[in-house]
């Protein structure tokens, strides 16, 4: 490994990051000043902004996540950006896009669709491209949010498609096809135990759900039942263990589970409802 590397690897070796090598690429290739992806073999410091790639290290030292960093997260086939003000977009969250084209089999249909809690924007900006005839609603209760999503809707040229509204949750009673959420969804036991670097860089806000991380289901319980029609198709994240206490909170509001969804650790991790009646 190239001299300047090695430094840098055996000082994250010491502070015990897992991957030490991973670390170094994302950084060297965050910071690069040639177009192409560096690989580390052929790595020379002339490649990469020395001051970008120092001011980064000492900020991943700290355990800010690289995305925070350099303000970039895929998601579905495009990168958004991100800051301090919104959840990174997860990998399994992208089981909601898979579910929504599933049961919204025509992709020209013009359907009415809802993103409550929209964070950066990734899900409701990723429906309006999967399905480019539609209109979105996207909600948020914390303007800075917003601020964030409309930012990628701009930037990924959906701006025309979605209409952001900062509220809890929801504040009308449209009749949508497709309503979607990623709620927070930790327990108070578990939002404690979080690593640091979710804990001091994620939005406390995005990550919470209550003491026992249920809050937010039964919010949107209640709002899901004045937002649809007998068809609606209601997709929600939920969290590993929380399987049968969200069935029946959704129950309770007249919802039933059509199909539930497991992550890449094969947890259950999604499930799509539709209104009893």
């Amino acid at each position: 490994m190239n001299n300047f590397l090695l430094n840098y690897f055996k000082i994250l070796s010491k502070k015990n990051f897992d991957n030490p090598f991973i670390e170094i690429k994302a950084l060297i290739n965050n910071s690069r000043s040639v177009k192409n992806e560096i690989i580390l073999s052929n790595f020379h410091e002339s490649k990469i902004n020395i001051e970008v790639f120092k001011k980064s290290f000492e900020r991943r030292l700290k355990l800010e996540p690289i995305s925070k960093i350099f303000n970039k997260k895929d998601f579905w086939d495009f990168t958004f950006f991100v800051n301090h003000s919104v959840l990174d977009p997860r990998p399994e969250t992208e089981l909601i896009i898979d579910a929504a084209k599933k049961y919204l089999i025509n992709k020209n249909q013009n359907y009415k669709i809802a993103d409550l809690g929209t964070g950066s924007g990734c899900l409701a900006i990723s429906l309006a491209k999967e399905f480019y005839n539609s209109n979105v609603v996207a909600t948020d209760i914390s303007k800075k949010a917003l601020i964030v999503a409309k930012k990628n809707s701009l930037n990924l040229k959906t701006y025309k498609q979605i209409e952001f509204i900062n509220c809890d949750w929801i504040n009308n009673n449209e009749n949508f096809d497709l309503v979607v959420s990623n709620p927070p969804y930790l327990s108070k036991k578990e939002y404690e135990n979080l690593s640091d670097e979710i804990k001091l860089y994620e939005p406390k806000l995005s990550l919470y759900g209550g003491t026992d991380g249920l809050d937010c289901y039964k919010k949107l319980a209640h709002h899901f039942k004045k937002i649809g029609h007998k068809n609606t198709i209601y997709i929600v994240e939920i969290g590993y263990n929380q399987k049968s206490q969200c069935i029946d909170i959704f129950r309770n509001s007249s919802l039933r589970c059509l199909e539930i969804i497991k992550d890449y650790q094969s947890h259950n991790r999604i499930l799509v409802l539709k209104n009893l009646k």
